[in-house]
């Protein structure tokens, strides 16, 4: 199956796409709820169905760096794996790039819950040059393949200094369709992470907010193009099932994961609520 190229459909001005992060590939078939998955969920299935609604595509970067200290798969394999599901799935939205996380375990090292993290070692600045570096060969390789780039860093002037590293290497970001902001999931919800999004967002940039839920949403929604959470599965694992349901949790349970979004975007305050593109039901 091949899909022509499309001209890039986005929601409508002031309104916020808000993608249910899964790893279960099989839902794109399921929902016109926006999605966001891995491509390495993707890349390993010898079949891949068709998406029936949007969705986004993830690198897998976290889990990368966390568990190597570095990039296992090159650009060019990158690549291929996005030009296999753009051909199989249909068109998607956009494709993250192979960013490095500023987090200070992905940087150090150490351990939180059950996840070990090598650490890279590396200081910020290398990240960042190497987020560009990544972005710029990617789009040299596939510029077809709407792979945005993604602004890294800690505090305000990290996040400004990367920016400056696109403007320099001629990436006008305000002409973007979307730019990536990472390293804030932990900080979504502080009003650490609202003064960087607020300061990102002020230089007119259509931001996508990874990792963001309720209390981020509800403290700068309004600011983001668009949004992602796996929130949910974590939530879900915490609880019983939903009635009815005979798994030990819903954690892998796509009627659970519709529920939780609509809750999540019907819970933020009427007052300072984005407008969420697309329907709120599977």
């Amino acid at each position: 199956m091949t899909h022509p190229v499309p001209i890039r459909e986005l929601p409508p001005a002031g309104a916020m796409r808000f993608y249910l992060t899964t790893h279960k590939r099989h839902w794109v078939k399921l929902t016109h709820v926006p999605l966001f998955l891995k491509s390495e969920h993707f890349a390993v299935a010898r079949t891949l169905p068709e998406a029936l609604g949007p969705y986004a595509v993830d690198s897998g970067g976290f889990s990368e760096l966390q568990r190597h200290g570095q990039w296992t798969r090159t650009p060019r394999q990158y690549v291929q794996d996005l030009r296999r599901i753009w051909e199989h799935v249909g068109p998607y939205d956009w494709a993250a790039g192979q960013d490095w996380m500023c987090e200070d375990l992905i940087i150090n090292g150490g351990q939180a819950g059950p996840l070990r993290f090598v650490g890279t070692h590396l200081s910020v600045a290398e990240h960042q040059r190497r987020t560009v570096e990544n972005f710029l060969e990617l789009r040299s390789l596939a510029p077809d393949l709407r792979i945005i780039p993604t602004l890294q860093g800690s505090t305000i002037p990290e996040y400004e200094h990367c920016r400056d590293l696109y403007e320099r290497a001629g990436v006008n970001l305000r002409a973007e369709p979307t730019v990536g902001l990472g390293s804030v999931c932990r900080l979504q919800s502080t009003n650490e992470g609202a003064a960087i999004v607020t300061a990102m967002a002020a230089y007119g940039l259509r931001l996508h907010g990874f990792g963001f839920k309720t209390l981020g949403l509800a403290k700068v929604g309004h600011l983001l193009a668009s949004a992602d959470s796996a929130a949910w599965s974590m939530h879900a694992r915490k609880r019983p099932p939903l009635s009815g349901h005979t798994h030990k949790n819903c954690a892998n349970c796509f009627d659970y994961a519709m529920r939780w979004r609509t809750r999540v975007v019907n819970a933020i305050p009427t007052w300072h609520q984005p407008t969420f593109e697309g329907s709120e039901a599977a």
